[in-house]
């Protein structure tokens, strides 16, 4: 089965910096998009960043100039570097991939189980 397993989450002081990862494994014959979104409490979810197969990105405005998303296609990884976190940071970041699966090569998404940042004042 395909899995996505998030990893690099914590709890920073504003100001800091956090590395998250989230690493696809199982039936994938290719990596396509990938993203990142977050969930604070009582707030829907909502987009981070996302990066496509041929290395284009898209911020939200709100960490746009703070948080760098990139992706290391053998690995089957994508990254978030966050730089300069606030408080409002605070949610649950969840990864999403799509990827093509060997049967019919077909297109599915996926999600991470996700990981807590937490940003102190």
């Amino acid at each position: 089965q395909v899995q996505l397993v998030e990893s690099g989450g914590g709890l920073v002081q504003a100001g800091g910096s956090l590395r998250l990862s989230c690493v696809a494994s199982g039936p994938i014959l290719r990596v396509n998009d990938m993203g990142w979104y977050r969930q604070a409490p009582g707030k829907q979810r909502e987009l981070v960043a996302t990066i496509t197969l041929g290395g284009s990105t898209n911020y939200a405005d709100s960490v746009k100039g703070r948080c760098t998303i990139a992706r290391d296609n053998a690995k089957k990884t994508v990254y978030l570097q966050m730089n300069s976190l606030k408080p409002e940071d605070t949610a649950v970041y969840y990864c999403h991939v799509v990827v093509t699966r060997p049967f019919l090569q077909a297109e599915s998404g996926y999600w991470g189980q996700g990981t807590q940042v937490s940003v102190s004042s």
